[in-house]
């Protein structure tokens, strides 16, 4: 074992209907929450405020004298949680805006080698950044960097284009960067101040002075650190979701390098053929058509719907019931294959249109993403490195000869050298194939995909 640790998020659950006063109280912390999160998001979400953001005092200090804590009667204990939550998202979104412009970068024909060097570094730099944004630029280039890191802004201006690359660099931001807002009002952050567990439940405090909801949980678990509450107020219950460090385990015998394909009737196939997750093709048609059933049903006879609890009780169950298959056969993956690394594609979005609306409801529903997100997190957890390849014509490539050949029904053949396999452990032993030719898209111990 490792002292190395990873991230899981748990929940717990409200045992019983949340009184109407008390989802009330809640509601009203969640509206306080979102109305504070659009503030800062208004305020500090555009380039004008680049640096306030590292490392984010200098926000909470104009949010401290701003006067909107005192506007909403909000408790400081969510007020700068609130805040320090939007400040992530801000943050988060300028990261994807920048891995958007280095991928839009690297595809430009008109910016020289040069020129996407001196952007790398535009990009790497904050301070650098935001001068070229906010165009504070005397001599043409960023200046007041640290010495070394002058010297080199300064060096790779000197080979480039500056004019043209600081041009290009602010029409991506436009073109990238997304103002965010929020209409969503039914959670809110919660620090170690705000909440006490007790009595088999959990405390939380509200607007009204030494004033607490209780809530009784279904288990008896404490934990500490910041807490996010999910509320359900047509359910009348609520979620609390905490994120807890796990030890990272390591594994001396888990020495194999195992390329796998996901799939909507077998759910994981390796390249040797293994399978794992056969019922879920089964299990997950039988959700789909439910969910589309129901669908169907609620839209002809809505003017007279009474209310959708026992649905959303009962999507809840099937739900549960899909993703414990789930988590059982990625288990059963990881131990039976014992691998040092996972190579699989990198799955593309969801396209609209299809064959029919069936299928289409079938594909929209599938639950790629969250077979996924809890294959990373195992990994992580078991300290096995994934590698996530390019994934165009994975399918249709030869795993043997390379060359191009065809899929009848869920057969794989080769024209060229005769080779015949099962459509997704050709697959399978394509992303074994691209990661060992460095066609790689990610690299990580189970990262994150957000």
């Amino acid at each position: 074992m490792t002292q190395e640790s990873a991230v899981r998020t748990v929940r717990q659950y409200s045992a019983k209907p949340i009184s109407g006063e008390d989802m009330e109280k809640l509601l009203e912390i969640a509206g306080d929450y979102r109305r504070v999160k659009n503030y800062v998001y208004e305020r500090y979400g555009g380039i004008g405020s680049l640096g306030k953001l590292y490392p984010g005092y200098t926000v909470q200090n104009e949010m401290t004298v701003c006067g909107l804590r005192a506007e909403l009667g909000m408790p400081s204990v969510y007020y700068y949680r609130a805040v320090f939550d939007a400040l992530g998202d801000i943050k988060s979104q300028w990261t994807r805006t920048k891995t958007a412009m280095r991928k839009a970068a690297a595809r430009n024909e008109n910016l020289t080698e040069a020129d996407r060097h001196y952007l790398r570094f535009l990009l790497k730099v904050n301070n650098a950044f935001e001068a070229v944004l906010n165009e504070k630029l005397p001599e043409g280039k960023p200046s007041g960097l640290p010495e070394a890191v002058q010297a080199q802004c300064d060096a790779l201006a000197e080979a480039s284009d500056v004019r043209r690359v600081h041009g290009y660099l602010r029409r991506q931001v436009r073109k990238h960067q997304v103002k965010l807002s929020t209409e969503r009002a039914d959670g809110f952050g919660v620090t170690e101040r705000a909440y006490r567990y007790a009595d088999h439940g959990i405390y939380l405090a509200t607007k009204r002075s030494r004033q607490r909801v209780f809530l009784p949980l279904t288990d008896s678990r404490q934990y500490t650190g910041q807490l996010y509450v999910k509320l359900f107020p047509r359910e009348q219950r609520a979620e609390i979701m905490a994120a807890v460090r796990v030890r990272v385990k390591n594994h001396p015998d888990y020495t194999n390098r195992v390329g796998i394909a996901l799939g909507m009737k077998t759910m994981l196939t390796t390249q040797e053929g293994h399978r794992y997750g056969t019922e879920f093709g089964t299990l997950h048609t039988e959700y789909a058509e439910w969910l589309r059933e129901q669908s169907s049903v609620y839209r002809r006879n809505r003017a007279d719907n009474a209310g959708r609890k026992k649905y959303t009780a009962k999507k809840h169950r099937k739900e549960e019931r899909l993703h414990s298959y789930i988590n059982q056969q990625l288990n059963l993956f990881l131990q039976n294959e014992k691998p040092e690394t996972v190579c699989m594609v990198k799955l593309p979005p969801p396209k609209a249109g299809g064959v029919n609306r069936k299928i289409n409801y079938s594909v929209s529903v599938w639950q790629r993403g969250y077979i996924r997100k809890r294959l990373l997190q195992k990994c992580r957890e078991q300290s096995v490195e994934v590698v996530e390849v390019l994934g165009k014509g994975i399918g249709t490539e030869c795993s043997r000869c390379g060359a191009s050949g065809s899929v009848e029904g869920e057969r794989f053949r080769c024209a060229s050298c005769g080779y015949e396999a099962d459509e997704k452990t050709n697959a399978a032993a394509n992303a074994l194939k691209r990661a060992g030719e460095g066609q790689i898209k990610i690299i990580g111990t189970g990262d994150s995909d957000k």
